[in-house]
């Protein structure tokens, strides 16, 4: 199996006609781009990250990198600023400042206490939230690479701890923990296989491929005395640009997009790879891409806004109307009342000073009305999502067994917002299949093996079942011979879907019962448990 590995490593993919585009230019075809003026000032020395150290121009962004909404600093602040852009918490608010004078016709701690309840409840699961995404940033920064440490050794080290310039080997299967200018891969001609999926969303392998200066740096021990500079673009969110020159040896080589490796893509059907970090941490081109999470506010919330605004309304009504009232008696008829001593007026109730006591009363009766702006409801909405999005966690039916990857609810402002689709961009039919291999029959000699039918078999033969039983052949007017010809089809299909029906039932049961090899469903009697031995061909199989 080594063997056989090293064989198809060693192929040169560039001499077939699919690869040869990927050749780079020589120099003479193209010379090296142009590298001066504002937006290309970036120095990379390869193979010497400890240079970067020296000049505070080169001391670029580690990489380290964050997709928390809050820190330490700004959680207080900024948290705040979101809750209190929320209507009812502004107006409870108001009332709670208001609720401290005099004019509060109850305790203060009444308005206070359910504000804080409610602020703090919704504060806490922001708090929760982001704790996640901060926990998810580490074990991303925690994930470790094969770095040169010096003298063509190569040691484990964080994602965190690379630096510009760190030579980098990757292994298949791995992320890129960075932008990387590909040096060699393990097949000779420099070819390597790309997965974008994390970038793009496209499922089909990118193929790069690295300069011939390059070839020879093949093993750990050739990069001991290795060195070069890369003079480049500055840090920018374009995918698939890139302009840059590569200073080696005394020559100066163009670079283009076929030689970087961006973060976040994973390396497929290439053993191993080298590189060297270009951009690191938030200078990447996926970062750069990113943008902060914004405040997001579902359908229902903005709904909610509204219909307190409408209550609001209505409550102001109400106070104006009670104060207006109160200013009119207090103008009119407070001097009759003896019990309220007209003779030595209060503020409140001076009859010569109707407009104060309508202002003082209309703030009273604000407090003392609203409680018709229910602030337990949202009290409830936080508690059920946050009970929701613990439930999206725990979901079995939402887990994928075969990437053992969970249902994971980032954040739980959006939870109603599920399953409501109204509209789906869909940019051609190749979104919307799945672009997965099964094996189910071979030929072999020009023996065909495989007994089980695919998916496409067996519905083609479920649509034909249906579309004969909804025609109804014995009412249909037809001549002689179109009679014989259907009912002769119709006596040939009946005993063959019945058989269709069988299979599906048995490959439903089979299908349960295989070993669990992704995309191996071949079934034969004649091949499988050492019954190819058996068979007339057995040395061609």
């Amino acid at each position: 199996m080594a063997r056989r590995h090293r064989i198809r490593s060693r192929i040169r993919k560039s001499h077939f006609y699919t690869f040869r585009c990927l050749r780079p230019k020589t120099l003479d075809d193209q010379g090296p781009h142009v590298i001066n003026g504002p937006g290309y000032t970036r120095i990379v020395h390869c193979n010497q990250p400890h240079l970067h150290l020296l000049t505070k121009l080169l001391r670029y962004r580690s990489n380290y990198v964050s997709t928390t909404r809050y820190n330490m600093l700004t959680f207080l602040p900024k948290c705040l600023y979101e809750q209190f852009h929320r209507v009812a918490n502004f107006y409870f608010l108001v009332a709670a400042i208001l609720s401290v004078f005099p004019l509060s016709p109850f305790n203060k701690w009444s308005m206070i206490a359910p504000l804080v309840f409610v602020v703090g409840l919704s504060m806490g699961k922001e708090a929760l939230e982001d704790w996640r995404r901060f926990m998810q940033d580490v074990g991303v920064n925690s994930r470790k690479s094969s770095v040169h440490k010096g003298n063509g050794e190569f040691g484990r080290r964080t994602w965190k701890k690379l630096r510009v310039g760190d030579v980098v080997r990757v292994e298949k299967d791995e992320f890129f923990p960075a932008d990387l200018f590909l040096l060699s891969s393990s097949y000779e001609d420099g070819i390597c296989y790309v997965e974008t999926m994390n970038l793009d969303g496209e499922t089909n392998l990118k193929v790069k491929r690295c300069l011939d200066v390059t070839l020879a740096f093949e093993k750990d021990e050739s990069f001991q005395s290795f060195s070069g500079t890369i003079k480049c673009e500055d840090p920018n969110p374009n995918l698939y640009t890139f302009v840059g020159n590569l200073e080696c040896d005394g020559q100066v080589y163009p670079l283009d997009p076929n030689q970087i490796l961006l973060r976040d893509s994973k390396l497929r059907n290439t053993s191993y790879i080298y590189g060297v970090v270009v951009f690191t941490g938030h200078d990447t081109k996926v970062m750069q891409n990113s943008t902060k999470s914004p405040s997001k506010r579902s359908s229902i919330e903005k709904t909610m806004d509204y219909i307190i605004y409408t209550l609001f309304g209505l409550l102001l009504f109400v106070s104006v109307i009670s104060s207006l009232g109160f200013a009119v008696m207090t103008k009119l008829v407070m001097a009759d009342w003896w019990y309220l001593r007209p003779d030595r007026p209060e503020s409140l109730t001076n009859p010569r000073n109707p407009l104060y006591a309508w202002v003082v009363h209309l703030i009273t009766a604000l407090l003392l009305y609203g409680y018709l702006i229910p602030i337990s409801l949202y009290v409830s909405i936080e508690l059920v999502k946050v009970l929701q999005a613990t439930f999206i966690n725990h979901d079995l039916q939402m887990y994928d067994s075969e990437s053992g990857t969970p249902a994971e609810a980032r954040t739980s402002n959006l939870n109603e917002e599920l399953g409501q689709v109204d509209t789906i961009l869909s940019d051609k039919t190749g979104t919307l299949t799945c672009n997965q291999m099964d094996f189910l029959k071979c030929s072999i000699a020009g023996t065909s093996y495989g007994v089980r039918a695919s998916e496409v078999e067996l519905a083609a033969a479920k649509q034909m079942e249906m579309d004969l039983e909804d025609d109804d052949i014995t009412n249909l007017p037809m001549s002689k011979g179109r009679t014989q010809r259907y009912t002769k089809l119709a006596s040939k299909t009946s005993s063959d879907f019945e058989l269709e029906t069988v299979i599906t039932a048995s490959d439903e049961k089979d299908q349960k019962k295989t070993s669990g090899i992704k995309g191996f469903s071949f079934e034969d009697k004649r091949l499988m448990d050492d019954n190819w031995v058996n068979e007339p061909n057995s040395d061609d199989v």
